[in-house]
C-alpha cells in the first residue's frame, strides 16, 4: 500500500483529502505544519507527500527544503498544494524540488490522478 504524507493547516482540505485517498487505497498520514510534518517522517517514509506553502510554525518552502536535504526523504515525491498562485511562487516551489505546483482550488479527482501518474 502507498502512503501519503498530507501537510496543511486547512480541516476542510485535509478531511476531504484524507477520505478520498483512503477510498483509493492509500496509507494517509496527517500534518498540521512542517513541524508536525517532521515528527511523523522520522517514523514514516512516504511515497509521496501534499504539502502546502503557507502554515503556522514553519512554511511549505522551507519544509520541503528540509526534505529534499535529507538523505531518507530526498527521492519522496512533494506536491505543492497552494492558493500561492504567483510566477515567482510557483517558480520557487519548482526550484526548491517539488515535483508537481497545484493551485487551490483544486480538483480532488485530478489531483487523484496526478498522483496515481507521479507514483
Amino acid at each position: 500500500m502507498k502512503k501519503i504524507l498530507i501537510v496543511d493547516d486547512e480541516p476542510n482540505i485535509v478531511m476531504a483529502l484524507e477520505y478520498t485517498f483512503k477510498k483509493n487505497n492509500f496509507e494517509v498520514f496527517i500534518a498540521r505544519d512542517g513541524q508536525e510534518a517532521f515528527v511523523i517522517l522520522k517514523n514514516q517514509l512516504p511515497d509521496l507527500i501534499i504539502l502546502d506553502v503557507m502554515m503556522p510554525l514553519v512554511d511549505g518552502y522551507a519544509t520541503l527544503t528540509q526534505i529534499k536535504n535529507d538523505e531518507r526523504l530526498r527521492d519522496c515525491k512533494v506536491i505543492f498544494l497552494t492558493a500561492k498562485n504567483k510566477e515567482k511562487d510557483i517558480e520557487k516551489g519548482l526550484a526548491l524540488g517539488a515535483d508537481l505546483y497545484v493551485l487551490k482550488p483544486f480538483s480532488v479527482k485530478k489531483l487523484v490522478e496526478q498522483v496515481h501518474q507521479l507514483l
